[in-house]
Parts: structure tokens; sequence; C-alpha cells
């Protein structure tokens, strides 16, 4: 199951000819896409992590442009930057999903927003959320999600340190969005984060607490979570792994999670941060860029 998940998610479109336009002349684009959100905050930090590497994108040979797209809730759309794409005539793009897992929106919606893949279910379910998909002439190349990086564990670690009084009477309490499709993916992500942290932080133990719709959307699952860590440990560290920071989930869920805990100001600590910003982040994505642009230079087939 997971082989096949990394073969599809780092995947190209090979029905694509690329942009006739430009036809015997490579014209490659990076696309970055999220998941986006009604968030202003949420799509500043995006921007501003597309602002960050667009130098160091810039100087990778055979890259001509970068830029940013969102799935839902924000402008401009996945569709709509492909067709821009088009319309400049480049004949290959890069597409890299900073999501943190595999799932579904990873796994079945990006492909067949980009072309990669035709779900009926799925694009008759985007046009009910109002998700275009769009068929580019360009060749697509999507990269695989920040699983797959070493970075998350080093984030965590940054993080956690950063609220610590004294590790080794603390717990950590690890908050995601999840997937119901993809959960056991989830949790294996999760579980090896915490044993690495507690392992390279000298925390006392770890546990997760899910804030998207497996929880319902409800705090329940974070206040648990933190009641579990202090019937163990003096002291909770709360850590939102959520790539960017939206009022919704790290004031309102989790926050809320947070404050529905007894004695939760002196024996918690939370943060109402996410991933980003984060250099190792930014490092990944210039290493995927080079990887595929690369791979596009010469004709190989990323696997």
């Amino acid at each position: 199951m997971l082989l096949l998940i990394t073969a599809c998610t780092s995947g190209e479109n090979p029905a694509a000819d690329g942009n006739p336009e430009n036809e015997g002349t490579k014209k490659t684009a990076i696309l970055l896409i999220n998941h986006g959100s009604r968030s202003n905050e949420w799509k500043r930090q995006l921007l501003e992590l597309e602002r960050r590497v667009s130098s160091r994108v810039a100087a990778i040979e055979g890259i001509d442009t970068l830029s940013t797209a969102f799935m839902e809730h924000a402008e401009p759309s996945i569709a709509a930057s492909l067709r821009n794409l088009d319309r400049k005539g480049y004949t290959d793009i890069i597409v890299i999903p900073v999501f943190l897992s595999v799932g579904t929106h990873v796994f079945d919606d990006i492909p067949t927003i980009i072309g990669q893949k035709q779900n009926p279910t799925t694009i008759e379910q985007m046009k009910l959320d109002g998700i275009e998909h769009y068929i580019p002439l360009a060749r697509t190349h999507l990269s695989r999600p920040l699983e797959f990086s070493e970075l998350i564990g080093k984030n965590v670690l940054r993080r956690a340190q950063a609220l610590s009084a004294n590790p080794s009477e603390e717990g950590l309490v690890l908050v995601g969005y999840g997937s119901s499709g993809f959960q056991e993916n989830w949790e294996h992500l999760f579980r090896n984060t915490g044993k690495q942290v507690c392992k390279e932080g000298g925390f006392g133990g770890y546990t997760t607490a899910w804030c998207g719709h497996v929880a319902h959307y409800s705090p329940d699952s974070a206040a648990s979570a933190i009641r579990r860590i202090l019937k163990k440990h003096e002291r909770a560290i709360v850590i939102p792994l959520l790539v960017s920071f939206s009022e919704k989930f790290q004031i309102g869920i989790i926050g809320e999670g947070v404050n529905a805990v007894d004695d939760n100001e002196k024996r918690v600590r939370y943060k109402p941060d996410s991933i980003l910003p984060d250099g190792e982040l930014e490092a990944w994505i210039v290493k995927m860029a080079k990887t595929h642009a690369a791979a596009i230079r010469t004709g190989k087939t990323l696997q």
C-alpha cells in the first residue's frame, strides 16, 4: 500500500505532449500548491514561503518561473494557475504540494485537478465543492508531500524545545488534521515524529490528537490528549502540526481544547503557531525543484 501511494504521489502526466506554442524548447515552471484557507494569515504565510525561496529556485538551471496556487478557499486556484502557465507557453510544470502527508487531496484530488487522473467520482465531488479541474497542455510533474522529508521531526523538536522548561517532566501532544481515508499513514507519521522528538529532545512521552474532519472539527480530541499526558507527566507541550496558521484551527479548535483542561495555565504550554516559517521546508522545496528540473532536462522519469 505504501509503495503504491509513493508511486502515485510522485507522478507525471505522460498524456501531455507539452505546449505546442513552445515546441522544441523546454520552458519549465514551478507551482507550489497547498490546501488553501479563508484565513488571510494562512495565505500570507504561503505567499511568504514563495518569496523566500524565489531567488534560490530562479537560480536552478531550466526553471523559468515560480508561483503559488490554492486548492480551495483562496485565489489563485490550481486550475487558473495552470491555465495561465499554458497561455504563457510553458511545456513543463513541476507541481510541489506543500501538504504534510498523503491523504485524499494529495493522492486523488490534486492529480485529478492537474489532469494526471480522471476519477469521475472525484470530478463530480469537486464540481459540488466549486473546485475546477483543468488538463493543461504542458506536462505536469507531481512531487511528493512533506512526509517524505526529514524536516517534520526537526521542526517539532525546535518548537517543543522553545516551550520546554524540563523535558524529562513533560509530554508532547502532537495535533494534526488527519485523513479519514489515510488515517493509518497519518498515525504512522505522527508516531515516528513523536518517537524521534522524545529521543532527541529527552521528553518523557508523547500522544496524538486530531483537529480536522476525523475529529469532527471538535476540540475534544486535543483536550483528551492533553489530559492523557498530564496523568503521566507534570506538563504538556502542545504542538500543532499544521502547515500554516488558521484562526479556526490553532485558536478555535486546538486553543479551545487547551482551555478545556483544568489548571491549563500552569500545566500546559501551547503556542498557536505552525510548521511555517521553516528554513528546512524552504530547502526541501529547492531540493524538489532541482530534482525534477534535472529529470526534465535529461528525460529521466522519477519514481
